[in-house]
């Protein structure tokens, strides 16, 4: 077979890859987030929810919940033939957080579920993420019979910079998680062309 001058010209393209942290709240959607958009069978590391968890475990407000993410979950999406993402989702619960330094490590951007029926679940993740300067965006899940509400009106109610993304989602689809990613890679990316250049 004779292969024609754009196949045989085209030299074979080497991805930028880059690492995006899922983050929030204990119950917002994580891993629902990860499983929907990844492109391979995402790594899970969930543990069933038992007595013994329930003093530390707040679980108001999703009480259908019976297992929960106690190390990460890891996801991977090609964005672009030269740009994929591997998405780790970090575990919700206080006492796993320890954890968290670790995942965030190499990060370009991160993107923290919020849930409009829990906000205050999310404060501590936009904390952690400001402290360290990992730029990030808000992804407000839209679940069944939850209150929508504007994105400004949640940009107000967490108190974020003018520049911070909040996009409205869905965490069981694919192309609304998507959306979501590309708003972190873009973020990501005019964060650093903001950054003052470092003389060596």
């Amino acid at each position: 077979m004779i292969l024609g001058r754009s196949e045989r010209g085209k030299p074979p393209v080497e991805p930028v890859t880059l690492k995006i942290l899922v983050a929030g709240g204990f119950g917002v959607g994580k891993t629902t987030c990860v499983g929907a958009v990844s492109e391979i069978k995402p790594l899970r590391t969930e543990e069933v929810l038992t007595e013994a968890g329930r003093p530390v475990d707040d679980i108001s407000g999703v009480e259908n919940k019976t297992t929960t993410t106690v190390a990460m979950d890891f996801g991977r999406i090609t964005l672009r033939e030269d740009l994929v993402l591997y998405l780790f989702g970090t575990p919700g619960q206080d006492r796993f957080w320890f954890l968290w330094d670790e995942l965030a490590s190499g990060a370009l951007g991160a993107v923290v579920l919020v849930d409009t029926r829990r906000l205050e679940d999310c404060f501590a993740a936009i904390d952690y993420f400001e402290r360290r300067s990992i730029p990030f965006v808000i992804g407000v899940n839209c679940f069944d019979h939850a209150a929508r509400y504007p994105a400004e009106t949640i940009r107000g109610a967490l108190d974020l910079d003018p520049d911070v993304p909040v996009v409205l989602c869905d965490a069981r689809q694919r192309d609304s998680v998507k959306d979501v990613l590309v708003a972190v890679v873009r973020h990501a990316m005019a964060h650093a062309a903001r950054q003052p250049a470092t003389t060596t």
